[in-house]
């Protein structure tokens, strides 16, 4: 493996990190509704369970409502079983085959749960991200020791990473302030 190719490895492993982070704060509540809320929930599907989201078409109706319409009438009570039970804190509420799930409004005490927890969770990205600037860095220094790559080149090396890990824990810190706006908005 070269410096280049460490180099571009790395970036990938961060761009995967940030994937995930979005991915996971997509899951923390705000007090707007948001289909991608729902993605976590696992619905009993004849006897095997299935995603939310491979049963029924989950869609927004206004900013503080969910409908989600099961593909089969046979399965609405389940889904409505199912988001009730899960561990988000909504009531459901079945009309013919059109589930709606409105969101309830958001205590001062939650929101600054919802913040505490977004924090966390880019603490964790952060702690993410600076591992794989250690590895990087260790590789290039595995290099320079099997006299593959030169101490120039990885003083460069160095810094170049330090640039990709700044770019992506402010990257992380903007989400981290964005979400934290989406959940303190009334």
């Amino acid at each position: 493996m070269t410096v280049a190719e460490i180099k571009k490895n790395l970036e990938g492993k961060m761009d995967q990190s940030i994937a995930a982070f979005k991915n996971n704060l997509t899951k923390i509540r705000t007090g707007r509704a948001n289909p991608a809320l729902l993605d976590t929930i696992q619905v009993d599907y004849y006897g095997s369970m299935m995603p939310l989201s491979q049963v029924a078409n989950v869609a927004l109706i206004d900013s503080r409502t969910i409908s989600v319409t099961p593909w089969e009438k046979a399965m609405a009570a389940k889904v409505e079983k199912a988001i009730r039970e899960s561990d988000l804190g909504l009531n459901p509420a079945s009309m013919g085959d059109l589930i709606r799930v409105p969101m309830p409004p958001m205590s001062e005490e939650r929101r600054k749960e919802m913040t505490k927890l977004v924090k966390a969770e880019g603490e964790n990205a952060k702690i993410a991200i600076r591992n794989l600037r250690r590895d990087a860095n260790e590789g290039v220094k595995k290099l320079v020791k099997d006299k593959e790559a030169s101490e120039d080149d990885q003083k460069r090396s160095e810094a170049d990473v330090q640039k990709v890990t700044d770019k992506h824990i402010q990257l992380i810190d903007q989400l981290v302030v964005e979400k934290e706006k989406d959940i303190m908005a009334v």
